[in-house]
């Protein structure tokens, strides 16, 4: 028995099969569960395509006591949902009109064809409910070889949709192996203006995906000698990002595809603020690569870390999420080692040390003589900056001292 035969173990997918086989229709698992089963990675999610229509699908999981819901019902795909986990099944499509951003298609009943109008071999491999795995277009082999090879014509892949250059890329980064096809590669160079046509949501999920990926750094570096990149981002830094990745294996930690999008293209405020346009990020994405940026400016050109004082002080003025990514970002530019152990130190400093939190309250001072409105607040802030340098005491003695000579200095 082979990886992707081990996922018809299942019970729950059993028993989507078995509900789908009183239609008569044949129903096979299709796509991304067949490839990464094979590739021995985990299956995100398990797909199935069918020849049964998609009321025929609904009728099916309600005689069965199962759960369906008609997720994206006009393009075939009803989501059957078995002790929580959600099956997608989707009638089999043929492609009627293309334009390279959107496809009008009407419902087929020929597994071969529709696997043939998918995007690469390795992606329209499907399984049969008794284990026999189907292969139309050389994907085993594919998969054997770590090859990301666009299924037929490659021009005429990408004229169907041009946001497959983008997964062209993003699969060598995250399943590929060695050098990319040649027609593949070459094809998606000369459509990339492309891309220009395509939503910036799409763009962006496909991006961040392809951040989180195995070989981003060196897919990334790739893209941005073939143009790519500038159309879709404007500008890249390729070493910065590389750098990133190689701290992430020191560290430990997973990839974080908005730490990196900034190590690959942020330096500046107005760097974060031309992603959220690009890209339309979210608001909070948007905040943390410009606060990335405004934190890591007084940092450019350290080849050591910043002491300990300064650290605190960045978790008190940018918080711990701010000071992280500015530290990763510096370290990642600095000619130390991804695995200096200064630099890692540093960040396990920030991981684990609670902000400082200001002991001191404007009840505080107005308690001392000092009236309510622009003065309290002038004189917060100059006692925040005495606190910050006397390195953030917390001893109540200090505080009540640093309090009087405050009030003192007003007073006067």
């Amino acid at each position: 028995m082979n990886a992707a035969q081990r996922l018809l173990e299942d019970p729950r997918l059993a028993t989507v099969f078995a509900a789908l086989a009183k239609t008569g229709a044949e129903t096979r698992v299709v796509g991304g569960a067949v490839r990464d089963a094979l590739l021995g990675l985990p299956p995100h999610e398990v797909d199935l395509a069918t020849t049964a229509l998609p009321e025929d699908v609904l009728a099916a999981a309600r005689d069965a006591g199962l759960k369906g819901v008609p997720t994206g019902i006009e393009h075939g795909t009803v989501t059957i949902v078995v002790a929580g986990a959600p099956y997608e099944v989707t009638t089999l499509r043929e492609d009627v009109e293309t334009d390279g951003r959107f496809a009008k298609v009407r419902f087929g009943g020929d597994f071969e064809q529709d696997a043939k109008r998918r995007d690469f071999t390795i992606n329209a491999l499907s399984l049969s409910p008794d284990g026999k795995i189907y292969d139309y277009t050389g994907g085993l082999a594919d998969i054997e070889g770590r090859r990301i090879r666009f299924i037929g014509d490659a021009a005429t892949r990408i004229r169907e949709d041009y946001l497959r250059i983008l997964r062209f890329f993003r699969f060598n980064a995250s399943h590929g192996e060695g050098l990319f096809d040649r027609e593949g590669l070459h094809e998606s160079i000369v459509a990339r203006e492309n891309l220009s046509r395509l939503s910036r949501e799409r763009i962006r999920a496909e991006l961040m995906k392809l951040l989180r990926a195995r070989r981003a750094p060196e897919i990334l570096r790739a893209m941005s000698h073939a143009g790519v990149i500038e159309v879709i981002l404007g500008i890249g830094y390729p070493s910065r990002l590389q750098r990133l990745a190689e701290r992430d294996v020191a560290m430990g930690g997973p990839a974080d595809a908005v730490l990196r999008l900034a190590a690959f293209s942020v330096l500046t405020v107005e760097d974060a603020e031309r992603l959220r346009d690009r890209l339309r990020l979210s608001n909070d994405e948007f905040a943390r690569l410009a606060a990335a940026a405004r934190n890591l400016a007084p940092l450019h050109g350290r080849d050591v870390p910043p002491p300990a004082s300064h650290l605190r002080e960045m978790l008190f003025l940018c918080g711990a999420r701010a000071a992280a990514d500015a530290l990763a970002l510096v370290h990642a530019e600095s000619a130390a080692a991804a695995n200096d152990p200064n630099w890692l130190e540093a960040a396990r400093y920030l991981e684990e040390t609670p902000a400082p939190a200001f002991p001191i309250k404007g009840a505080d001072l107005i308690a001392r003589g000092v009236a309510p409105g622009k003065a309290l607040g002038d004189a917060l802030k100059a006692l925040q900056a005495e606190w910050i340098r006397a390195g953030f005491p917390r001893d109540p003695a200090e505080v009540m001292r640093l309090v009087e000579e405050a009030v003192g200095r007003d007073a006067s």
